[in-house]
């Protein structure tokens, strides 16, 4: 089951609000749809939103070519159009390359950028292959262990791409090959991705895990718990630092107390090296109700105000190794992505 995908003209997509009580696959077929959707995260986790973004793209172009008949295609409402996707979440960068990435084919017509979008999603499963092959080598390098035990934060898992997953995908390749002794999901307040969608993924694929509450994150990797943490990311800057879900500077921070490897997986689309350092990385605040209650439930006073970012920015020497589906790159031994983009890197 994948989580994104085109089918007959329309994007499908698994809605990730309605998880773990129901599985329900959402067909769409407007851009208002879409870009609620991830607003409201319906479709979240940065390699889906790249995949999303560029199918958009192809929604888009495929609804203005179907306005005008057999009028020569809009471009100019195309990408008008496609400027209210590209900013509907601004952190993760992979909405914007996507859909940039898509937009690149608009002069070859709606059938091109058809066709790159469905690329995109098919190199998207292909990266999480060799990701977590990448990434299950490593941890056993890194730790000297036959089996290992692996802390992670929120959703990094076939639901935060099209299949298999970045962080997740590397745990799930080393439950494969009999090296996963424990996983040990985070909840990830305040919408428990951890809790809801990492521990409903861990479960179907029958791997041994244990739920831990955010806050012990730290505390567990200072007794032992685990022999690394895996991160995904949602952007990662030209120096190394790197955004992901709110509470992953914490493990990062913990992991070099305990002298435990902590290791981000994402793909190379992640990689923004216009982006100088992770200072000039937007974080996206969602406001208070996040905050002051859950499922429809106020369990805060009315009336407060509310600090709520979505995500956090763990600083390069801090990281272990960047796993991306074509190298590793270690920051914390002074290894650099500069002058690497991700472009000349496709070749």
């Amino acid at each position: 089951m994948r989580t994104i995908d085109w089918v007959d003209g329309a994007i499908e997509l698994i809605d990730q609000t309605l998880l773990p009580q129901t599985v329900e696959m959402r067909r769409v077929t407007e851009l208002p749809e879409l870009i609620d959707d991830i607003q409201r995260l319906a479709v979240r986790g940065a390699p889906a939103l790249g995949v999303a973004g560029a199918l958009g793209v192809a929604l888009i172009t495929a609804s203005v070519r179907a306005e005008l008949g057999d009028a020569e295609l809009d471009a100019e409402e195309v990408r008008r159009q496609a400027a209210l996707l590209r900013e509907a979440r601004p952190t993760a960068v992979n909405l914007s390359w996507g859909v940039d990435r898509a937009l690149a084919k608009l002069p070859e017509g709606a059938d091109a950028v058809l066709t790159e979008a469905l690329a995109i999603r098919d190199e998207d499963i292909a990266a999480c292959i060799s990701m977590g092959l990448r990434g299950a080598d490593l941890t056993r390098e890194l730790t000297a262990k036959d089996r290992v035990r692996v802390m992670t934060i929120c959703n990094t898992g076939s639901l935060a791409t099209v299949e298999r997953g970045t962080a997740l995908g590397a745990i799930q390749t080393l439950l494969e090959q009999g090296a996963l002794e424990e996983a040990f999901p985070l909840e990830t307040r305040p919408l428990l991705q951890g809790a809801r969608l990492t521990a409903w993924e861990l479960q179907r694929m029958e791997a041994p895990f244990r739920l831990l509450i955010d806050s012990a994150g730290p505390f567990l990797l200072s007794r032992g718990i685990a022999d690394a943490v895996f991160i995904g990311a949602d952007r990662i800057a030209a120096n190394g630092d790197t955004a992901n879900k709110v509470g992953s500077f914490s493990l990062a921070l913990a992991a070099q107390h305990a002298g435990v490897p902590f290791i981000v997986v994402a793909p190379e689309s992640t990689i923004d090296m216009s982006t100088a350092s992770g200072a000039d990385i937007e974080i996206e605040d969602r406001g208070v109700d996040e905050v002051a209650g859950f499922a429809g439930v106020r369990t805060a006073p009315a009336g407060i105000g509310a600090v709520n970012p979505a995500f956090d920015v763990t600083p390069h020497e801090l990281i272990t190794a960047i796993v991306t589906e074509r190298r590793v790159i270690r920051p914390a031994a002074g290894e650099t992505l500069a002058g690497v983009p991700f472009e000349d890197l496709r070749a």
